[in-house]
Order: structure tokens, then sequence, then C-alpha cells
């Protein structure tokens, strides 16, 4: 429970270091300025000047309004995190670093959507070990769930249950999670860690208008995939499919780890609620967004895959060992 505490409050405190998010461009009515070549909305507080001719003037010509000094702002191939003086710890951690990251790797590589689909597997890459972990956690689960499920049977069955009994039960369930390694919050670690890099991708992919004019076999990276079906461009059609299909295996993959019913049937009305909400809101994110998160989890189901297999193949190669002992 207090470990559960801890990453509670370490989620509420990312969230709250989650200041200064995008800000967009108003026009003298108070609606939102839009990008006629993305549809999107323009954001205020960027990072770094486009090069477009058209989105450079309307930038000029709201300048005073801007929510950032636009005479420090620098060619986006010019950007350095120093360059401009934001205030929060969210933006200085965050979003500049990994907005210089893509710029730089897009200038190298020569488009900013393939860097932030390198970004994205670079960073699936990093959080491996915390992956292993959680997968070997599940499969301690798996193996400890007929002690747990007999412990509360036994509880169940108790006619008069008092906080005394209650406390037992749970200390002997801790006991179980002891003898197979088992951290019942360890599972969340990864997806906490997980939030703060997707709106960071978001924000810095919002505040760098390099990436609203670029574009990847016809995709235009800022403007969101409504819009580009809207100018009948169809191919975003398959951004969502791929947004929704790689969701759905990343986690029907997790729940194959799920030994416990009760626990497999909650995950799947989670995965249903998860998938109407993230088709829903890819239809407005910005398409580099989605490119990233379709890596991210192509990705993970692809490394989950091979952990699990290699998984069962160790477990093989014990059981024939002890096989081979038992014979002797």
């Amino acid at each position: 429970m207090k470990k559960s505490k801890k990453l509670t409050i370490l989620l509420i405190t990312l969230i709250l270091l989650c200041s200064g998010c995008t800000k967009y461009l108003s026009d003298e009515n108070n609606k939102r300025v839009t990008n006629e070549v993305t549809g999107q909305a323009i954001t205020s507080n960027i990072l770094c000047l486009p090069e477009d001719k058209d989105l450079l003037k309307i930038y000029e010509e709201n300048k005073d309004t801007l929510a950032v000094d636009y005479n420090s702002l620098k060619p986006c191939a010019e950007y350095s995190p120093s360059n401009i003086s934001y205030a929060g710890l969210w933006e200085t951690i965050f979003i500049k670093p990994l907005a210089w990251l893509i710029i730089k790797l897009g200038i190298f590589i020569g488009n900013y959507g393939l860097s932030v689909m390198l970004l994205g597997i670079f960073i699936r890459i990093l959080l491996l070990p915390l992956t292993k972990k959680s997968l070997t956690q599940s499969e301690g689960m798996k193996k400890a769930q007929p002690e747990i499920q007999a412990i509360q049977r036994k509880y169940d069955s108790m006619q008069n249950k008092d906080q005394m009994s209650q406390m037992q039960m749970s200390q002997e369930i801790m006991g179980v999670y002891k003898k197979y390694g088992i951290n019942p919050a360890g599972g969340c670690i990864t997806a906490f860690i997980q939030l703060p890099i997707l709106l960071a991708f978001y924000e810095s992919i919002q505040r760098v208008p390099a990436i609203f004019e670029e574009t990847l076999l016809t995709l235009q990276l800022g403007t969101s995939p409504l819009v580009g079906i809207k100018a009948g461009n169809y191919l975003y059609i398959l951004v969502i499919a791929l947004i929704i299909l790689t969701t759905y295996f990343s986690f029907k993959n997790s729940m194959s780890m799920s030994g416990n019913s009760d626990q497999a049937k909650q995950m799947n009305m989670m995965m249903k609620v998860m998938l109407v909400f993230i088709t829903f809101a890819s239809l407005s994110l910005p398409c580099a967004l989605g490119l990233y998160w379709i890596v991210s989890n192509g990705f993970m189901i692809v490394q989950n895959f091979i952990i699990k297999k290699n998984t069962d193949s160790k477990k093989s190669v014990g059981r024939v060992k002890r096989d081979k002992k038992l014979k002797k």
C-alpha cells in the first residue's frame, strides 16, 4: 500500500509539473487562428520560427500577442533548448530537450516524421528493463493466483469477519507476493513513466512549426486524420486503423499475462474503453503523434512476444533438466 501511495503521489506530481502547456493564437474575436494547410490551430508559444512564408507572416503579424518573445526565436534548424527561457520544470526537463532531439534527428535523416518514429523506438528500448520486469511480475502473478484465491476463499468462508481477519488475510497474501517476488504496484511503473513522455511528445510536436510543415508519404505531420480525410487524403484512415490495431494487440498481450479471471474481465473492459477513447482522440491529434503511437505500440508488441517466447523456452529447458534429474 505504501508503494502504491508513493506512485500515486509521483503521478500527481508529474501532472502538476505539466505547467505551461500548449497555448494557441487567437484573433480579435477570440477565435483560434488555424493553419490553412494543416487545418490545425496555430500554436502561440512556439519554440522556433517556421520556414513556410505564409505561416511566418501570420506569426509576424501577431508577434505582440504571442505567448513568447518573438524576437528571441530562431529558425527551427538553429534551435537549442537554451535559446528561450521558459518558466516551468516540465518544459525544461521534457519538452525542450525532446523537441531538440526531434529537430536534430529530423535534419540528420531528412524527415521529421521518421525522426518522431525512431525516437519512439529508442524510448521503448530505454524502457526495456522495466518492461521485462513488468512481464516477470505478470508471470509471477499467474503462479501465485491459486494460492491467493485459496487464501481469499478461506477468509470468505468465515462467518464472523472482523478487521483483524482482514489484516491477517492481507498479510498472508503479501507473504505469497513475497514468495514469488511480486510487487503489486510494479506493473504500473511503466505506465506512469510513459504518460509524461507521451505528453512531452505531444507538446514538442505542437510547438515546433517545422514538424507541421513536413510530410511523410503524403501525410502532413501537423494535420489531424479527420482534417486529412475531409481534404480527400484517405491514407489517414490507415493511420487510424493502425493506431486501433496496435493499441488492441498491445492490450491483448497484457491481458494474456493475467491468470486471474476477474482481473482479466476488468482489463477487457478497460481495453474497450481505451480503444474507444484513443479512436476518437486520434481523429483530432496531429498525425506525427499518431505515428509515434503506432511505432511505440508495434515495438512493444514485438518485444513482449520475444520476451515471452524466451521465458517459455527457459521454462521448457528447466523442466527437461528436472525430468533428467528425477530419472537418475
